[in-house]
């Protein structure tokens, strides 16, 4: 053993031994980028490296409960009257549903990897295993920026629905430092302390976390439920498809069907977090059964609520008339009867989804951080998992004060313009790995037409999307989007004709591969064309980031622990894994 971390530790035991490693580095990245790992060696050799084990103690209901919670954040109470005030009207409704299946198409996805693969790592894991340690670094490290980013900024919310809950302003709950640059001058002590709370409740027991997230998101269910109820029961129905400026497009689908994908495309980044689920596989009791029911389950009680939600709020007010910064808040606010009292209520069920979504988030980003450490392209001091809580404590710590720095400082709006391009992109990346993992067998087939296929058919769908934001409407750009359509059809059919399977999930699988996975694909790539210039440059920067420091510090850690026999080589040792996977 000790021979061993010496032989792990050899590229940075002195300055002169890392010169010498820079050195190194293209024939390093050569060999490392692309080398895979395997289902049976993440789940053996891999997990080992963190100690001790995570306590599978978690159950389908407990899955869908921190599904739920982490999708069902206060995000959704502002969403719905932006998407319905400027883009889909009231069929926000059916934008909501569209949106629904495009996540459960994703989760799919996810399913299948965690069911054959319960462990720890989620998304990084899923493409490790198939497109290389490279790739998979690489999103992972967007990936656990976002989790930070968005935790900070969901945090820093709660100072604000806590404020409206007792009707109060935000700006009581912090104070401004002159000396600091605007944007970053308001710190929120409050948005700290909620960060620690949770950070020590996650530390202590996954088990008593998803207890913790169960009450908090029963409580918030009935919020929701009551806002749900009051809106059908105050509303009228004829606002379904009578604006109040009649000078403004009238029906159901005042914008028409680009409206309602336009909406799609908005709300969808409510669903954001049943991935997270994922992360807790490792700790599930049954990951066969309760996985698919968690993570799909969840996704599927989502929809019906949010389908609900913007059915409650279109007949309240006329699609003209909503606020679109806090439609639900302002429609009881504008009432000067017995109803001004819902908005605070309003708030009060706001401050629960933060604490659900803040708590199941944070859950997820800890644990990709440790298994992000048992592959050695960071410190494997991440890896840890503490024998008495079963929790990976040192990334669950570390993440928690990185995001307790960033949320004490930095605006709201600076870190929305921050987030969503990272997880956007992990879910197309995960459509893609799951089908290049059913089409390839590593060593005993070609890898380069299922590859000719995912390039192609990404190609033709970001061309579409392309079209779909830039070409003015008219009969020209209908005919070129369907004959975008009609090219990612038959790729998708001819691949789906000439190549084999070259293995199929023992458990559980995306049902109509690859139909499935490639709509999932192609409507990934339509979302991530809707959002903003500053996250694409946040994307690029981080990425930038992220590829520096794999060059400069995980190849070579990677290659140590790979000499020391902690990582295996790419091909014979991954075959002669599965043929010890088979025998066991």
């Amino acid at each position: 053993m000790d021979t061993e971390r010496q032989t792990a530790a050899s590229s940075f035991s002195s300055f002169r031994a890392y010169i010498q490693a820079l050195a190194q580095t293209p024939s390093r990245v050569a060999k490392r980028a692309s080398s895979v790992s395997t289902s049976f060696e993440e789940m053996n050799r891999v997990r080992a490296s963190s100690g001790s084990d995570m306590r599978r103690n978690l159950r389908w209901y407990d899955l869908v409960g921190l599904g739920i919670g982490g999708m069902v954040g206060a995000g959704v109470f502002v969403t719905t009257g932006r998407a319905s005030r400027i883009l889909a009207g009231p069929s926000v409704i059916v934008s909501y549903a569209i949106a629904g299946l495009c996540a459960l198409l994703s989760a799919f996805c996810y399913t299948e990897f965690a069911v054959d693969m319960p462990v720890a790592g989620g998304a990084f894991s899923y493409l490790r295993v198939t497109f290389g340690e490279f790739a998979a670094f690489l999103t992972g490290a967007n990936l656990v920026m976002d989790y930070v980013l968005s935790n900070a900024a969901v945090a820093r919310s709660f100072s604000a629905y806590m404020g409206a809950a007792i009707g109060a302003s935000a700006a009581k709950w912090r104070f401004t430092v002159s000396v600091l640059p605007e944007g970053f001058n308001e710190i929120d002590i409050v948005a700290v302390v909620v960060i620690f709370i949770i950070t020590l409740i996650i530390c202590y027991s996954t088990r008593d976390s998803s207890a913790v997230n169960m009450l908090m998101t029963a409580a918030h269910l009935l919020f929701i439920a009551f806002v749900i109820v009051v809106g059908f029961w105050k509303g009228d129905s004829a606002n379904f498809t009578k604006p109040a400026d009649p000078n403004h497009p009238a029906g159901f689908f005042p914008f028409g069907a680009a409206g309602v994908f336009n909406g799609a495309a908005m709300v969808y980044l409510s669903y954001i977090g049943y991935d997270a689920v994922s992360t807790l596989a490792e700790e599930v009791k049954n990951p066969v059964k309760d996985i698919p029911i968690g993570v799909s389950g969840s996704v599927i009680i989502v929809t019906v609520l949010y389908c609900l939600m913007a059915a409650s709020m279109s007949m309240l007010l006329p699609y003209d008339a909503i606020d679109p910064e806090a439609p639900f808040s302002a429609a009881f606010k504008a009432d000067s009867g017995r109803w001004k009292w819902v908005s605070n209520v309003i708030g009060c069920g706001a401050s629960f989804g933060i604490l659900t979504s803040l708590m199941v988030a944070m859950l997820g980003q800890a644990r990709y951080m440790c298994v992000i450490g048992r592959s050695n392209v960071v410190p494997a001091w991440f890896a840890k998992v503490h024998p008495k809580t079963s929790t990976p404590v040192n990334a669950s710590a570390f993440l928690g004060i990185f995001t307790a720095a960033i949320a004490l400082f930095t605006d709201l709006s600076v870190l929305l313009n921050l987030v969503s391009i990272g997880t956007l992109f992990v879910f197309y990346m995960v459509g893609n790995a799951v089908i290049y993992r059913r089409y390839v067998a590593v060593g005993s087939s070609n890898r380069w037409p299922t590859l000719s296929y995912l390039c192609s058919f990404s190609l033709t769908a970001i061309i579409f999307t392309l079209i779909w934001h830039f070409e003015p409407p008219g009969k020209l750009k209908a005919f070129i989007l369907g004959a975008c359509a009609l090219i990612a059809i038959a790729i998708l059919q001819l691949f789906h004709c000439l190549v084999p399977q070259a293995q199929k999930p023992e458990f559980w699988g995306v049902p109509l591969m690859p139909w499935l996975p490639s709509v999932s694909i192609f409507l990934n790539i339509f979302l991530l064309g809707y959002l903003d210039g500053p996250s694409y440059v946040r994307f690029g920067l981080l990425s930038a980031f992220a590829v520096l420091v794999y060059i400069l510090y995980s190849v070579h850690a990677s290659f140590d622990a790979e000499a020391g026999g902690w990582l295996s080589q790419k091909n014979g040792v991954i075959l002669k894994d599965l043929e010890e996977g088979q025998d066991h």
